[in-house]
């Protein structure tokens, strides 16, 4: 097993349970004896929480999508100089809860962005930079709202209408066919059915070698 740090990346529309999926693969990291670092977007450092906070606030309104797109990006491109390239230097794993595929789903997606517009921008904050594994969980929309809707209040992009979330998680979906570094992960089953998926999806990144 490789000892270098690895930049694994978890995504998905709402109600999905990227936090238990989260916890998860930092319980297998420790089994494994695998230094960490978990982290979000956007958040992440100082300059990434308060745009964050910016974004979910739903007292913020309606926000331009490109500036929606821009900030998202100033936060991820803080987020790897600051937190996630040092630890990566360190040789430790990074585990994000959300990178660049949300931006493809959400501001392209949802708000209806190019991908040109997206890429150009990526391509400027990241310089190439990208995930070693992104785990993509998948649940129908209608269910993954009731998740949501049982927590309580609602942020900024959880206020979006049924459609919204129809085309980002067909945008999740079809990234996730698109690159060898995708696992898609069922999470319609419950707690401990998906954690055993994402076991087993990392157990199989550790033997390809990667």
């Amino acid at each position: 097993m490789k000892q270098s740090g690895r930049l694994i990346t978890i995504e998905g529309a709402e109600g999905v349970g990227k936090s238990t999926c989260v916890s998860v693969v930092e319980q297998w990291l420790r089994e494994h004896g695998l230094r960490y670092v978990s982290t979000r977007e956007p958040g992440g450092t100082s300059l990434g929480e308060q745009l964050r906070t910016l974004l979910l606030d739903p007292e913020s309104g309606t926000i331009d999508p490109v500036a929606e797109l821009l900030m998202m990006f100033a936060a991820r491109a803080q987020h790897i100089s600051e937190i996630i390239k040092p630890a990566l230097a360190r040789g430790q794993w990074v585990v994000c809860d959300r990178f660049t595929d949300s931006t493809y789903a959400y501001q392209g997606g949802g708000r209806g962005l190019s991908e040109l517009i997206i890429g150009q921008t990526e391509d400027l904050a990241l310089q190439g930079f990208a995930p070693d594994l992104t785990l993509v969980l998948d649940l129908p929309v209608e269910d993954g709202l009731a998740r949501v809707a049982s927590r309580g209040d609602k942020d900024r992009f959880e206020r979006e209408q049924m459609d919204f979330f129809e085309r980002i998680r067909q945008t999740f979906l079809e990234r996730a066919a698109t690159g060898v570094h995708y696992r898609v992960i069922d999470a319609s089953g419950d707690e401990a059915a998906v954690a055993n998926l994402v076991r087993q999806t990392m157990d199989s990144f550790i033997a390809e070698g990667t």
